[in-house]
């Protein structure tokens, strides 16, 4: 349903339509008395209303899953890390010419299983910083897969400043033409065109 063509039986006693400007599925309506807000494409409620004193202004600002972009960040900084500590650290130039393999000696005194598993820790260790270059490059994939998500999930909002209640997110319009008629009308004298009369009130702003 359209109700910001239908905005007019939501309307008080004497309350009149001075603009209503359509943003996607919904939009704003502008009264003498209130500004109507309608935000079906957006969570919560469809409508919400303001009295004109509470509106303190509009904006535009663009908003994002922030979970993902804390994410992607935090994959960032591992894989960076990982990459540079395999990159400076060579630990096969350490331990991978060290040998525990004492031949008969060690097998007569029963210890050659211990000194066994040594040597394959050593061996892994020798091979840790391939490893950490491996993961590290695989995390930063991932963070960039992530990042990318953050970036396709933003959103350009238009927000309406509430004073004393949270403001009111809509889908911005692309037109900047549309943003400063909608400021206009909810704020008399903010346009560039009334620069000069900004002094003078509004015959309809309801506090004089």
């Amino acid at each position: 349903m359209d109700w910001v063509a239908r905005a007019e039986s939501l309307l008080y006693d004497g309350e009149v339509i001075e603009a209503d400007v359509r943003l996607d599925r919904g939009g704003v309506v502008v009264t003498s008395h209130r500004v109507l807000v309608f935000t079906p494409d957006r969570e919560g409620s469809n409508y919400r209303q303001v009295d004109r004193p509470n509106v303190e202004g509009i904006g535009v600002t663009t908003s994002g899953d922030w979970s993902f972009l804390e994410l992607g960040v935090k994959a960032l900084v591992v894989g960076i890390v990982l990459v540079g500590a395999g990159m400076t650290v060579s630990l096969d130039g350490l331990v991978g010419n060290v040998s525990l393999d004492s031949g008969g000696a060690a097998s007569a005194v029963g210890i050659g299983g211990m000194l066994g598993m040594l040597q394959t820790m050593l061996t892994l260790m020798a091979q840790l910083d391939d490893l950490m270059r491996l993961f590290g490059g695989l995390t930063l994939a991932f963070a960039a897969v992530v990042l990318g998500v953050y970036l396709w999930s933003r959103d350009r909002l238009l927000i309406v400043r509430v004073a004393g209640d949270d403001d009111i997110e809509l889908t911005a319009p692309d037109d900047e033409s549309i943003v400063e008629r909608i400021e206009a009308a909810i704020v008399p004298g903010s346009a560039p065109d009334d620069a000069g009369s900004a002094d003078q009130p509004s015959p309809d702003d309801p506090l004089p």
